[in-house]
């Protein structure tokens, strides 16, 4: 039976996609990615000679009923983002839905997710955790903040590089300066960096400097700052 094959794809460096995500963007029929100059580089990389057809959140409303409509007549088709797994922050959630309302077979495949390492590497509680993503960058943004006030678990959000000290600067009003957050940008490439402390002095480090890269923010729970030695 054919399916749709949601693949991560390295989220830097290209040596941690998986030998399973490799056989099968070989073995399937279409791959749709994100931007195909993108995934054009990663597939030549690795000698895969798989036709690309664009999927973006710019078109992808209008063309998956269609896409869904070729897998049920037995078309193999597998599903990358520019960077990580698809459906997280970026395209793939409509046609997965799309295609299990039309009764066709979704497979996820493991693999590469930008918040998996910075969360386990902030040496924050990692048992339980919420995932908020990119926030709005208008309308809803400030409420949205003002809402986690009170939560409990660790908090990671998506950030643009040239948004990064804004969002500090918004967490830190109201979570307060002393809450603690672990900064990584860049992650498994050449210049990756990961920046713990306070909201203050975070907000402080990357205030001095030009931030490049995709960035996640991983922020404390309120009630959860026992120390390292106290876990």
């Amino acid at each position: 039976m054919s399916k749709l094959f949601i693949v991560p794809t390295p989220i830097g460096n290209l040596g941690d996609i998986t030998l399973r995500a490799l056989e099968v963007l070989r073995s399937v029929s279409l791959v749709l990615a994100e931007d195909t100059r993108t995934s054009g580089n990663l597939l030549r990389h690795y000698s895969i000679e798989t036709p690309l057809r664009s999927h973006h959140k710019f078109n992808e409303h209008q063309s998956v009923e269609a896409i869904a409509e070729q897998i049920a007549a037995g078309l193999d088709v597998a599903l990358i983002s520019d960077a990580g797994t698809p459906g997280i922050s970026d395209p793939g959630f409509l046609l997965v839905r799309t295609c299990l309302e039309r009764g066709v077979e979704v497979e996820c495949l493991p693999g590469a997710t930008a918040f998996v390492p910075a969360l386990v590497q902030s040496g924050m509680p990692c048992d339980r955790f919420v995932f908020e993503g990119f926030l709005p960058q208008k309308k809803g943004r400030s409420k949205r903040i003002e809402a986690l006030q009170d939560e409990d678990r660790t908090m990671v959000f998506y950030e643009s590089p040239f948004r990064l000290v804004k969002l500090l600067e918004q967490l830190m009003a109201v979570f307060g300066p002393d809450r603690r957050v672990s900064v990584s940008r860049e992650l498994t490439k050449l210049h990756e960096e990961t920046m713990r402390g306070t909201l203050a002095e975070v907000a402080a480090h990357f205030n001095s400097k030009t931030v490049k890269g995709e960035v996640v923010v991983v922020v404390q729970g309120l009630g959860r700052n026992k120390s390292l030695d106290e876990e």
